[in-house]
C-alpha cells in the first residue's frame, strides 16, 4: 500500500517528466581527474573545517564549494568553537574553508556518493530515505544555494542504495545495490537523464553472479567513452568480468568492452568474498588504478591483488589483461585512490606500501605509510611523500583540484596536525 505522500510524489514526478521531455537537458561538468604537475605538499592547509563525529565518505567540488558527505551530525569552522548541526551533508568555501551556512539539507541516512551538477547543483547518493523530510530514497539532486531538492529530478530508487555517481553531459551514471529505478529494472548500475532522472534505455548493461552476498557496484570512473566499474559481480551481460570491467558508453546501446582481467578472480580472506573498492582514471584516460581490501595471507587468501593498488591500461584488449604493476600493503585495506598524473594517492588503514612479502607484518623492502601514501604512476613504487594519518577505518574520499588534494576520513590527525575528518594538502608549497 502506497502512502499518500508517496502517491503525491509519484504523481508530481510523472507530470514533471512529461513536461521535461520537451525541454533541453543542461550540460553538466564531469567530475573527472584533475592533473597535477608535482606531488602535493605534505603540510596540510590550516583553514579547512572540522567534522566532529562519524565519517566522511564522499567529496565533490561545485562552483568553488566543496561538498562533503558521510555519516555525521556536527561540524565547525577552523579556529572557532561554535558547532553547527549538519545531517550527513555540508559544504565549505574552497578558498577560505568557511562552512556555507545556507546549505544545510537534512538527510536521514548516510551519504556515500556525490557528483557535481549543472547550474549550481549536486547529486547525492546514499542510504537515506528522506531529504528535508520529503521521500527521496537513495538519490537526490540539491541546489547549492539553499539545500533544497531540484524540482523535476524525480528518480525513484528501490531495492537498495546508491554507492557511486558519475555525471557527464546529459547523463548521470548510478551504481549501488538497487534493483529498480522508477518503472525500469536495473540491477546495481544504470544511466539516467541528468535533468529528469529518467532511466536511459540505451544503457542496460547488467552485472551478475555475485561473489557471495549481494550484487553491488562499489565504484565507477569515466574517461572518454570508457566507464570502469568494479563490484561484487563476476559477469557483465553474461561475459566473464570478475569484479572489474569496462563498458563502452560511446556505442548505442552501451556494451561491455573487450577487456577482461583475472586479477580479481582469486579468493582473499573468506570474510571478503568481494574485495575491490575504489578506482580512478589518470587525467589523460590512458590508465586507471584499482584499490582493494581482502585480508592478510595468513588468513587464507591466495589472490595476488588482495590489499593492494594495481594499474591497468585502458585501451588494452584481451581475455587475460594483467596489471602493469601492483603495490601491496601486506594485509591492510585500501579504500580510495586519486590519480593526478604526478602521483597515485591511496588511502585506507594501511601501515605500509611496497610490502608484497608482508602478512600483517613489515616484509623486506616495505616502507611506512600510515593511513595515506603516494605511488609513482610508472614504476608502481611508493613515493617519498609521507604526511601520515591516524589510521582508523580509513580514507574513504579524495578530491583533487587545481590547488591541491582534499582528504575525507574518520580520524582527526592528518599531516601530524589536527584536521578532523577533512583536510587538504596544497600544491606548490
Amino acid at each position: 500500500m502506497l502512502s499518500r505522500n508517496r502517491i503525491i510524489l509519484i504523481s508530481i514526478g510523472s507530470a514533471v517528466l512529461a513536461a521535461g521531455a520537451l525541454a533541453p537537458t543542461p550540460s553538466i561538468a564531469a567530475s573527472g581527474p584533475v592533473p597535477h604537475h608535482a606531488v602535493v605538499s605534505a603540510d596540510p592547509v590550516d583553514w579547512t573545517p572540522h567534522v566532529l563525529n562519524g565519517i566522511v565518505n564522499a567529496l565533490a567540488l561545485v562552483n568553488g564549494k566543496v561538498v562533503v558527505g558521510g555519516k555525521f551530525s556536527r561540524v565547525r569552522n577552523a579556529g572557532e568553537s561554535r558547532e553547527l548541526a549538519r545531517a550527513n551533508l555540508f559544504a565549505f568555501d574552497l578558498a577560505t574553508g568557511k562552512i556555507d551556512e545556507r546549505f544545510a539539507p537534512e538527510l536521514d541516512g548516510p551519504v556515500h556518493a556525490l557528483a557535481p551538477g549543472a547550474a549550481g547543483t549536486v547529486y547525492v547518493g546514499g542510504s537515506f530515505d528522506t531529504v528535508n523530510h520529503w521521500p527521496a530514497h537513495a538519490l537526490t539532486r540539491l541546489s547549492m544555494s539553499d539545500g533544497r531538492a531540484v524540482y523535476g529530478f524525480a528518480p525513484w530508487v528501490s531495492g537498495g542504495d546508491v554507492s557511486s555517481l558519475v555525471a557527464r553531459g546529459s547523463h548521470l551514471y548510478v551504481g549501488g545495490d538497487f534493483h529498480r529505478i522508477g518503472d525500469a529494472q536495473r540491477s546495481a548500475i544504470a544511466r539516467l537523464d541528468a535533468r529528469s532522472g529518467a532511466v536511459d534505455p540505451a544503457f542496460a548493461v547488467t552485472p551478475g553472479r555475485p561473489r557471495g552476498g549481494q550484487l553491488k557496484v562499489y565504484a565507477m570512473a569515466l574517461a572518454g567513452d570508457r566507464l570502469a566499474v568494479d563490484g561484487s559481480f563476476t559477469t557483465l551481460d553474461r561475459l566473464s568480468r570478475p569484479q572489474l570491467g569496462l563498458i563502452d558508453v560511446g556505442s548505442t546501446p552501451a556494451r561491455v568492452a573487450p577487456w577482461r582481467t583475472s586479477a580479481y578472480a582469486a579468493d582473499c580472506w573468506s570474510v571478503f568474498p568481494s574485495y575491490v573498492r575504489g578506482l580512478d582514471f589518470s587525467p589523460d584516460g590512458k590508465y586507471f588504478v584499482v584499490v582493494t581490501t581482502g585480508g592478510p595471507k595468513h588468513r587464507g587468501g591466495t589472490g595476488p591483488t588482495c590489499d593492494s593498488a594495481a594499474r591497468f591500461e585502458t585501451h588494452s584488449t584481451g581475455g587475460d589483461i594483467r596489471p602493469t604493476w601492483v603495490n601491496h600493503t601486506g594485509g591492510d585495506s585500501l579504500y580510495s585512490v586519486e590519480v593526478t598524473g604526478a602521483a597515485v594517492y591511496v588511502g585506507g588503514h594501511q601501515r605500509w606500501l611496497d610490502n608484497p612479502h608482508g602478512s600483517d607484518t613489515r616484509g623486506p623492502g616495505a616502507v611506512s605509510r600510515p593511513g595515506i601514501g603516494a605511488i609513482h604512476p610508472v614504476t608502481g613504487r611508493a613515493l617519498p611523500w609521507n604526511p601520515t594519518r591516524t589510521r582508523g577505518i580509513g580514507v574513504k574520499a579524495f578530491l583533487a583540484h587545481k590547488g591541491g588534494l582534499i582528504v575525507g576520513s574518520d580520524t582527526t590527525r592528518l599531516g601530524r596536525e589536527y584536521h578532523a575528518r577533512v583536510g587538504m594538502f596544497p600544491t606548490g608549497r
